[in-house]
């Protein structure tokens, strides 16, 4: 009989991760690829030492509460944690780790993406294209909004937050963030701190958000906050969904107070918001901020260091509680 931990990766990760796993543990792979209920979670919990989980799987209290004691670590495919109730799980004594800092390339490149394609109106003018009525031209055709030197305000300076700001600047943009705590002058590189939403609010013509999902930033972007930001300004979420009101967001296009959004992620995951469809304003894409070949290894690799770091009798360098 096998002496090695069992571990469960809830959904298809990739075939690099899955190998690696494969080498040190006893591996419950779920080939079909769909999320596990709270139920399949609970039912799974007896037969496992350690889960590798997805956003798709929701840790919330009432599953924690029934979860086996054999499960001792839980090591996010992720690097929000907003579909695990941590406090339950610290009371269940269980691990719980992240996977921070790799995919901030990835992310950042889907948030200038975003960025851009809002700008320049990219839903529009490729449905004109695919639909055929591309079919004449003027000096006011297509013309939207030039990124080249405007104003950017982050939200949420962390490591995603920084590389957008690098990559800004590639485009001349003048960084702006807000962020719970000023960073060093170093990690600044010369950008302007507002140690309150509102200011930053006020200036930004381009606004990125890059915060986690908490009962302090769930709905921050809303009817007020929306109202404080210049006529015409740009947003690009590669966060949460759970962070910007969609209502609001709806009302402030169509009065024009927003020019455009860039949206990665919405409140009901997947699917996105219905509203939205007809939006030409609004540049969607489907949650896929961090789904590079090179991100997905390192994401399924952090995993994997956090939890043979626990089997090792070591403390996973990612643990959140």
């Amino acid at each position: 009989m096998s002496s090695k931990p069992v571990l469960w990766i809830t959904r298809k990760l990739s075939a690099n991760t899955e190998e690696r796993a494969a080498h040190d543990y006893q591996v419950i792979l779920s080939p079909d690829d769909q999320p596990a209920s709270a139920e399949q979670i609970v039912a799974m919990s007896p037969k496992v030492d350690a889960i590798i989980p997805c956003h798709s799987e929701i840790f919330s209290a009432d599953v924690v509460s029934r979860l086996d004691k054999r499960v001792r670590i839980i090591a996010n495919h992720s690097v929000g944690v907003d579909h695990c109730d941590l406090a339950a799980l610290k009371d269940k004594g269980i691990i719980v780790t992240n996977t921070p800092d790799v995919l901030s390339d990835a992310t950042a490149e889907i948030a200038m993406l975003l960025l851009l394609g809002a700008a320049r109106r990219a839903v529009e003018g490729d449905r004109l294209v695919r639909e055929r009525r591309w079919t004449s031209w003027s000096p006011s055709f297509m013309v939207g909004h030039q990124v080249t030197g405007k104003r950017l305000g982050i939200v949420g300076m962390g490591k995603v937050g920084q590389v957008l700001a690098k990559r800004a600047r590639g485009f001349d943009m003048e960084i702006h963030y807000h962020n719970r705590t000023r960073l060093d002058s170093r990690l600044e590189s010369g950008a302007v701190f507002h140690s309150d939403l509102e200011s930053l609010l006020n200036i930004s013509e381009f606004l990125s958000l890059h915060c986690p999902a908490t009962p302090d930033t769930r709905g921050i972007m809303n009817e007020a906050t929306f109202a404080m930001m210049p006529d015409q300004s740009i947003l690009v979420n590669t966060a949460r969904g759970a962070i910007i009101d969609e209502d609001a967001l709806l009302a402030a296009l169509k009065s024009g107070k927003l020019a455009a959004a860039g949206l990665d992620c919405f409140v009901m995951e997947p699917g996105g918001n219905p509203r939205f469809d007809s939006q030409e304003k609004i540049f969607m894409l489907p949650h896929i901020g961090s789904a590079t070949f090179e991100t997905r290894d390192a994401m399924g690799f952090r995993a994997l260091d956090n939890i043979d770091a626990f089997f090792a009798g070591k403390e996973p360098v990612d643990r959140l509680i």
